[in-house]
């Protein structure tokens, strides 16, 4: 493949990788909005406009790779860009929420069809020696979509309202579709399986219960029987889809691959900072909004700085990671990220000081988030054997979604709690960014960083530990 057709591949991939993510974040800022338009409806019921999307697309997403691997990534990537923007419009014209809801969840599916055939895409693209760039840059995609996304989102809203959020994927996925079929070249994997829809059930009724049991504690409480209930519910049906996914000849996900430990602490890696960063995004909007008594459009504008740092900081880190290995630039990112939690917890009170107390902050997350998410995406990419790539980097974003969705619910939880004053409900909420990057550093304690061959399931030097 020559490189005007690499570049492009990386674009279209890239574009599209963007636009899934950014229908996450963007939402964030819109949810204010979402919520007076529809009044009759709870905050906790309206919180699945944001979970019931990336629940269902991080279930989706492996299964959609091993789809993709038996039908050609080319063409699902396709399916996935078209489906997605139908839903997309749906969403924008849903008249209830309880159809919003529902229509978030189909975008979900075209969203999971779209993520794992453009890495699938890419990585059949480039050589070995240009693929970790490669893929740090289709990775540094969805970390910016995840950062620009309030912005964007506010600048939306307030000009034109919150279902435009919705359509501004017609044009990119008109974009996507038209490049796409031009510029992608067909490619599939042998003796490639399709999950069992039990595995996938499982999965979703899992991360739906887990949580429920932390957005519902808004009316009910943290240490009540119903929390207890679900909480407990959840882990048992998590225990029950491990248990299914050791048994069964079609698993959503192959545990074998946690053997690796590259991909093993990617993964744990990519949980808690999903996690931690959209409490981020999602508590930043909240409390400009509700404590400083910021506009959603000034709110937005007041976050910019960090996507702006996102974007200048994560290709350079890509490049910065093939001279020494990703490990030392997660470790610094994760610390970058937890500090600035630290500096809200000490630095935010009730009085507007944005120069002194926020922007400080959003520096330091925007340098943290360029260096973690991109190259968490190209460790985990490297570590596995070339045929289980497109099935492991499915892994690593179902690992970030579902990050996002207890960021969300935690965020959530926390906010609504009313036993407490407005300041202090917020200042949990930077404990969670802290404790999120601290944990997300020191997942990547272990990981080798200097791979120079994709290695196998099994003998690798890396399935010890």
């Amino acid at each position: 493949m020559n490189t005007t057709q690499q570049r492009s591949t990386l674009a279209v991939a890239s574009l599209a990788t963007l636009a899934t993510f950014l229908d996450t974040s963007l939402l964030y800022v819109a949810f204010p909005a979402i919520t007076s338009t529809y009044g009759e409806t709870s905050a906790t019921t309206l919180s699945w406009v944001l979970n019931g999307y990336t629940i269902v697309f991080a279930a989706l997403l492996i299964p959609a790779g091993q789809y993709a691997d038996r039908l050609g990534h080319r063409r699902v990537f396709l399916q996935g860009s078209a489906f997605f923007t139908a839903a997309s419009i749906a969403c924008g014209l849903a008249p209830t929420a309880e159809m919003l809801i529902l229509f978030r969840v189909l975008q979900a599916v075209g969203a999971a069809a779209l993520i794992p055939s453009s890495l699938a895409l890419i990585i059949g693209a480039f050589d070995h020696a240009a693929l970790p760039r490669a893929v740090a840059i289709w990775g540094a995609a969805s970390a910016v979509a995840g950062s620009i996304g309030p912005t964007l989102g506010a600048l939306l809203i307030e000009g034109m309202g919150w279902r435009w959020g919705f359509f501004i994927n017609l044009p990119v996925g008109v974009y996507t579709l038209i490049a796409g079929r031009r510029t992608l070249v067909e490619s599939t994997v042998e003796d490639s399986t399709v999950a069992s829809p039990v595995g996938i059930a499982l999965v979703v009724v899992a991360a739906t219960t887990l949580s429920f049991s932390i957005v519902q504690t808004e009316s009910t409480g943290w240490l009540t029987g119903r929390t207890v209930f679900f909480l407990l519910l959840g882990l048992l049906v998590t225990g029950a889809f491990i248990s299914h996914q050791s048994r069964t000849k079609s698993p959503v996900l192959d545990l074998n691959l946690f053997t690796i430990q590259n991909f093993r602490w990617a993964n744990i890696a990519m949980i808690v900072f999903g996690t931690a960063f959209s409490a981020l995004f999602f508590g930043s909007i909240l409390f400009l909004t509700d404590v400083w008594g910021w506009s959603v459009l000034a709110a937005g504008f007041g976050i910019a700085p960090g996507p702006a740092i996102v974007a200048i900081v994560a290709p350079r880190a890509g490049k910065l990671a093939g001279r020494i290995g990703q490990r030392p630039i997660l470790i610094a990112g994760g610390a970058l990220f937890a500090a600035s939690g630290l500096h809200r917890v000490f630095f935010l009170t009730s009085t507007t000081n944005y120069v002194t107390d926020w922007l400080p902050s959003m520096v330091l997350s925007g340098i943290g988030v360029g260096c973690v998410f991109p190259q968490l995406a190209s460790v985990a990419a490297q570590a596995l054997p070339p045929h289980r790539r497109g099935v492991g980097g499915a892994a690593v974003q179902s690992a970030r979604q579902l990050g996002g969705t207890f960021g969300v619910a935690i965020t959530i939880a926390l906010v609504n709690d009313r036993s407490s004053d407005l300041l202090s409900r917020y200042g949990r909420v930077w404990w969670v960014i802290t404790v999120g990057g601290l944990l997300a550093a020191a997942a990547a304690v272990p990981l080798r960083t200097h791979i120079t061959r994709s290695e196998p399931l099994a003998h690798s030097s890396q399935t010890q530990g």
